[in-house]
């Protein structure tokens, strides 16, 4: 046992140098995930055309490669990892704010919320005047209207407590879900299913380059704003009568982590779908190495996030190729096993000692 402690000391204080070696391995991996595929390229072409276009180009590239690298893969390669980090982030907080290690991104109903404004789009052409983003910014009013309405259901039956966000996320989860259900039922188009079932199970096979700033800002800009805040975090995971001896404003602090999850959450789901597990497993790995303090969890869980779901998209497009499989079906495959393994350690407690 003694032993066991000091490996995890050691850990906790390699905190910066285990998350720099993540962010390492990401870029690696982004680079090398470029090659594979169901066309599988050469590396050094692939490098060819990374450095053309950063300006350090030797010669022409082959414009078969250069379209499969720079318009496909490296773009969907980069909000894989900005989707993974997001929901990675998103969910460790979330886990905070309702006191539950249950707690995944979605637990505001936002993804059954998006789920809505992604079938109203794919059934019945609903904001098709926004074109190739028409499902984006469908999926994002929904995800942020469900995420109102959980917000004004909790405060109507006396604030945002843990346990009234949790119930009133999971109903309108349920009833929002309901509707998308409804009006894939109800659309004119039986083969409208099919699209909603892959959207609702998570893809980035539509990415391009105009789609990696805004998520990917967001999710730096929530990230230090979390970590800022991650002392007030740490006392509201203790509980928030320790919180409140403390001097943490616990009212302001729910709300603004609330509509912060809210908006987060919301650009991640418009962007990917809806995928499972991240948020849910990767933040309790990440507590396990280093411990609960926030400092220490949301930077390693952004870096561990990211590389994850990048390989889970290589996996995902590699697997069953030319055919694709979502992602939402690999990373349930991986993390549902993860996840009984890691509740079943004796020594391993939610927001345990730090």
């Amino acid at each position: 046992m003694q032993s066991r402690r000091s490996v995890r000391d050691v850990l906790r204080a390699l905190t910066f140098p285990l998350t720099i070696v993540l962010l390492v391995l990401t870029a690696a991996s982004v680079i090398y995930s470029v090659n594979i595929g169901s066309e599988r390229l050469d590396p050094a072409a692939v490098w060819q055309v990374v450095l053309s276009h950063l300006g350090h180009g030797t010669g022409p590239n082959d414009p078969a490669v250069e379209a499969i690298v720079w318009e496909l893969r490296l773009p969907r390669a980069l909000l894989s990892v900005v989707v993974g980090a997001g929901l990675s982030v998103a969910g460790a907080a979330m886990q905070t704010l309702v006191r539950n290690p249950l707690a995944d991104p979605y637990l505001l109903g936002v993804s059954a919320g998006a789920s809505v404004g992604a079938t109203a789009v794919i059934t019945f052409g609903v904001l098709s005047a926004f074109g190739l983003w028409a499902i984006s910014v469908g999926a994002l009013l929904g995800s942020l209207g469900a995420a109102l309405a959980v917000y004004l259901v909790s405060m109507a039956q006396g604030g945002l407590t843990p346990i009234r966000l949790v119930l009133s996320g999971v109903v309108l989860s349920s009833a929002f879900s309901a509707v998308a259900s409804f009006l894939v039922f109800k659309g004119p188009d039986p083969r409208a299913a099919q699209s909603v079932l892959f959207w609702l199970l998570g893809s980035v096979s539509g990415a391009q380059w105009n789609r990696v700033p805004l998520p990917a800002v967001v999710v730096f800009l929530s990230l230090l704003l979390l970590l800022a805040a991650s002392r007030w975090l740490d006392a509201l995971a203790v509980g928030p009568d320790t919180a409140a001896a403390l001097g943490v404003p616990i009212g302001p602090l729910r709300q603004s982590l609330f509509v912060l999850l809210a908006l987060l959450v919301g650009v991640m789901v418009a962007v990917s779908g809806g995928i499972g597990f991240v948020g849910l497993v990767v933040p309790h790995l990440c507590r396990m190495v280093v411990g609960s303090l926030h400092h220490r969890v949301l930077p390693l869980a952004a870096a561990f996030g990211g590389f994850f779901m990048l390989w889970v998209d290589v996996a995902s497009r590699v697997i069953v190729a030319p055919a694709e499989i979502p992602l939402g079906v690999v990373t349930g495959l991986i993390g549902a096993p993860v996840f009984l393994i890691v509740m079943g350690r004796r020594n391993y407690e939610y927001g345990g000692a730090a």
